[in-house]
């Protein structure tokens, strides 16, 4: 909040005089003021730089939280050995496997037929002659009574998706010959299921439908056991694992799914920590030392370096990898961390699944370090919040401070300005009585003695 500054517009030969005090009453006044607001900048600074702090800090507790999710998953990754036909993902198998998926002899569609017949026009040609059809579904009827004016493709249409029953209902304009309108219906999942509309209850015969497009159900052999399923997408076959059927075999064609332990998986995880690691290492280190930034002696810096040193220490001296060095994560004599790529893939195969083990998982091993990241970082309860939060409140009061003085120096300065215009009247009119009375001592001196005084 500013002061609007007054300008004293005087007539005594004090006018310039009156402005500097106006001004320096208002300078001293506002002393305060501009504290107080070199203290709002202060806690605006220190805010920011913890917003800048706290996501360096979030990024290490991702990295580590990541190492432990892909160390309890043992780095597997899956593979097709061909993507067209089945396609898979890994979520949440832990264990080396392979799995063979022969005789996809179907894949699983949605039932989507359209009447045989056309129609020759959306809403006045009548669909039946009694208005009563039936709408089957796999194994389940459904009875469709189209009331007057409601006898008509629109109708029909408006009657079938109001059922909700699992199909939907479209009318089609084909825009050629004498009946170009035809209703159209596909079952909303899909799977061996039978789609029909027939105008007689019961009856098979009255169906109105083509029957080149029914519903089918996914067919193949996993490990050589039958399988069927409605949908394309299987998540219950294999544990952890899910696939997706997208078109059949040929005879005698094998698709294989591979689950193995990929160091490369390792590696880039353990290459993101490095890097995240170095990025909260620089910026912690600008608020310390010599010279430190606007956090010196914040405690939230000294809790960000204290977990820092619980990550490079940690240790496990009754595992087969007892440090990170031995994963290939280095830090030099200025604390900077690197990842030594020739250490890692050298280790044997013996030593790399022992990492998984010093690895852990979210809640165990190094794994479980992101939670002392995150108790500083975390933007909700976090303890960088927390100050942030103690900050705006500081930073309102501050400003409720500051308004309430600026109102106070505003009203000081009108009263002032007032008094000076006053004051600066009086000089005036005693100048003018001045100038009156010089004037009558040169008048009486030139009557007196006939000349005027030098």
């Amino acid at each position: 909040m500013s002061i609007s500054p007054l300008s004293f517009t005087g007539v005594s030969e004090f006018s310039d005089d009156f402005q500097s005090i106006l001004n320096r009453a208002v300078g001293i006044a506002s002393l305060p003021v501009q504290e107080l607001q070199n203290e709002q900048a202060t806690l605006i600074g220190k805010k920011q730089a913890l917003t800048s702090l706290g996501s360096k800090i979030q990024a290490v507790s991702d990295a580590v939280r990541s190492l432990g999710t892909i160390s309890a998953s043992k780095a597997l990754n899956v593979l097709s050995s061909n993507a067209n036909r089945v396609s898979v993902t890994n979520n949440g198998a832990t264990t080396p496997a392979v799995y063979t998926i022969t005789d996809i002899t179907s894949v699983a569609k949605a039932a989507a037929e359209t009447s045989a017949a056309g129609f020759a026009t959306a809403d006045l040609t009548q669909v039946d002659a009694d208005g009563s059809l039936e709408l089957v579904l796999g194994g389940a009827t459904h009875t469709i009574t189209l009331a007057a004016g409601e006898n008509n493709l629109n109708g029909l249409r408006d009657a079938i998706n109001n059922l909700g029953v699992g199909v939907s209902a479209t009318v089609l304009n084909t825009g050629t010959g004498g009946t170009p309108y035809y209703i159209s219906l596909t079952s909303n999942a899909p799977g061996a299921t039978t789609l029909e509309l027939r105008t007689t209850a019961g009856s098979g015969a009255s169906n109105v439908l083509t029957s080149a497009n029914q519903g089918s159900n996914a067919v193949f052999k996993l490990n050589g056991l039958d399988v069927v399923r409605s949908d394309n997408i299987v998540a219950d076959a294999i544990p952890g694992l899910t696939f997706t059927i997208q078109s059949v075999t040929t005879p005698g064609e094998t698709v294989t799914l591979t689950l193995n332990s990929d160091r490369g998986t390792l590696a880039t995880a353990l290459s993101g920590l490095v890097t995240a690691y170095n990025d909260l290492r620089k910026e912690a280190t600008q608020h310390v030392g010599e010279n430190p930034g606007i956090l010196a002696g914040d405690f939230i810096v000294r809790l960000a370096m204290e977990e820092m040193r619980r990550l490079t220490n940690y240790s496990d001296p009754a595992g087969a990898i007892t440090s990170l060095a031995e994963l290939g994560i280095e830090i030099d004599s200025q604390g900077v961390m690197s990842f030594n790529s020739t250490t890692f893939y050298s280790l044997s195969s013996s030593s790399f699944d022992a990492a998984f083990t010093f690895l852990g998982s979210a809640t165990t091993g190094v794994g479980a370090l992101h939670a002392g990241f995150a108790t500083i970082s975390d933007p909700v309860g976090g303890l960088i919040r927390t100050q942030q939060d103690q900050y705006d409140a500081a930073d309102t009061r501050l400003s409720d401070q500051v308004e309430e003085i600026t109102a106070r120096i505003t009203y000081m300065q009108t009263s002032l300005m007032k008094q000076l215009q006053a004051a600066d009247a009086l000089l005036a009119g005693l100048e003018s009585q001045q100038t009156i009375l010089d004037a009558s001592l040169q008048g009486l001196n030139l009557l007196l003695y006939g000349k005027k005084d030098s």
